[in-house]
């Protein structure tokens, strides 16, 4: 750990039959609030899904609160420091996916790819007969992304479904190639390979832990990795060994910008970027600078600027 860093952040997920998932709601929000813990939980009745962050110990005792639950004893997370805070409100929330694909017949909990260790993934990456699919959306891919993998250039999760379906390779009629699929923590990929198998897909594999635990184990010598990783939270970018990078974060349109894309005519702190400056109405655009003068005002004070939504 870095001797810097004061704050865990703990990704998680689970996918179990929750049955009584709204009734988990209050207690767990009344846990994370009690130990000073923020992120954003998700809760449906096919599991749990989320990142928080917090001291050390109030994070571990949120993950105990879960894994008291028989159903979640065996829950597994993946950590990182950063020496600031990388959210700044706790949300418990309920919904209908903990990941959203909207494909109901749909269950994980019944089949899944094959997982592949972090330190097998390169040979799997290398073979000529394997179909290698980022799963994640087009932004998180622009910063880094694994070397020959394909780019589905999806804005969101549940459009991969129909990426795949204008997919030559992968239509009636053609052999079945072999299937590696990766995403940042691993959840979409269980989703993702799940749906390959009920396709009628049979050799499909996956990045256990995902992009994350890679990056944690693979020494960057041997990493084919290429670029940073996107991540939800206020560090934007982590790169290996699971370090802070370079990003920052659009408050327009959530794009991760690096110092070229800082250097454009379009971006204005807070209000715009080259992605998205064509997006927003003079309205929208005034509503981010007054929220950007407010941060920067609440910054002066040394106080934490929590800011309304942003358009969209």
């Amino acid at each position: 750990m870095d001797t810097q860093a004061r704050y865990l952040t703990a990704a998680l997920y689970k996918f179990v039959h929750l049955a009584d998932f709204a009734e988990l709601r209050e207690p767990l929000q009344s846990c994370c609030d009690a130990h000073g813990v923020k992120g954003t939980l998700l809760l449906a009745s096919e599991g749990i899904n989320g990142t928080i962050a917090g001291p050390e110990g109030g994070v571990l005792a949120v993950l105990a609160h879960l894994r008291a639950d028989a159903r979640l004893a065996d829950l597994r997370h993946k950590s990182s420091w950063s020496e600031n805070p990388p959210f700044l409100r706790m949300k418990v929330r309920l919904k209908k996916e903990i990941v959203t694909l909207r494909v109901p017949e749909l269950d994980p909990n019944k089949t899944v790819g094959q997982y592949v260790k972090p330190q097998d993934w390169n040979a799997l990456l290398t073979d000529p007969d394997v179909l290698v699919i980022d799963t994640r959306n087009d932004y998180e891919v622009a910063i880094g992304t694994f070397k020959g993998a394909l780019n589905p250039h999806i804005k969101t999760f549940a459009e991969l479904p129909a990426w795949l379906d204008t997919q030559e390779a992968l239509q009636e009629g053609h052999a079945k190639p072999k299937i590696a699929m990766f995403c940042t923590g691993g959840i979409r990929c269980e989703k993702s390979t799940a749906l390959m198998k009920m396709r009628g897909f049979d050799q499909v594999y996956h990045l256990e832990g995902g992009i994350l635990k890679y990056l944690e184990e693979v020494p960057p010598e041997q990493s084919t990795w290429e670029g940073e990783c996107f991540v939800f939270d206020e560090r934007v970018s982590v790169g290996h060994g699971l370090r802070p990078g370079p990003h920052e974060l659009c408050r327009s349109c959530r794009w991760p910008l690096n110092e070229q894309d800082k250097a454009s005519a379009h971006y204005v702190k807070g209000v715009s970027c080259a992605h998205c400056v064509d997006q927003r109405t003079p309205q929208e655009k005034a509503q981010l600078a007054e929220r950007q003068r407010q941060v920067e005002l609440a910054q002066a004070r040394g106080e934490v600027h929590v800011g309304a939504r942003m358009p969209g």
